[in-house]
């Protein structure tokens, strides 16, 4: 959230000292660490009343596991990819390809169909 590395603090101390100057700077020090401490009172305050609201069979949620900042799509559809799922054998129905003849070559009758008929079953006769 706030990234502020030791020079950044630095910076801004010697930022404070110089706009509230020194006989001031431990008077507004004062205010700022009860403004902290209030801050964090109020953020306690808040988790024991959810705790409470909620009930006991919430209390073992990981709720680092549930931000959404921790979401890599990428991760998750690596790990459905990756999942053991059922042979085909077993969950998979028969579906009819859509390509197949749905009429048998018996009513066909006569004209091209007959004619490929008869050159398929007599080249595939035993001589």
């Amino acid at each position: 959230m706030l990234d502020f590395s030791p020079d950044k603090f630095v910076v801004i101390c010697i930022v404070a000292v110089l706009l509230i100057g020194p006989a001031k700077l431990p008077e507004y020090a004062a205010k700022l660490a009860r403004l902290v401490r209030s801050f964090r009172n109020m953020v306690d305050g808040a988790q024991a009343r959810m705790r409470d609201e909620l009930g006991p069979e919430y209390s073992d949620i990981d709720w680092k596991k549930l931000d959404p900042r921790q979401y890599d799509p990428r991760q998750i559809i690596r790990d459905s990819l990756m999942a053991d799922t059922e042979p085909a054998s077993e969950s998979a129905e028969w579906v009819p390809n859509p390509f197949d003849d749905p009429v048998p070559a018996e009513i066909h009758g006569h004209g091209a169909g007959a004619e490929l008929d008869s050159r398929v079953t007599t080249r595939n006769e035993p001589t």
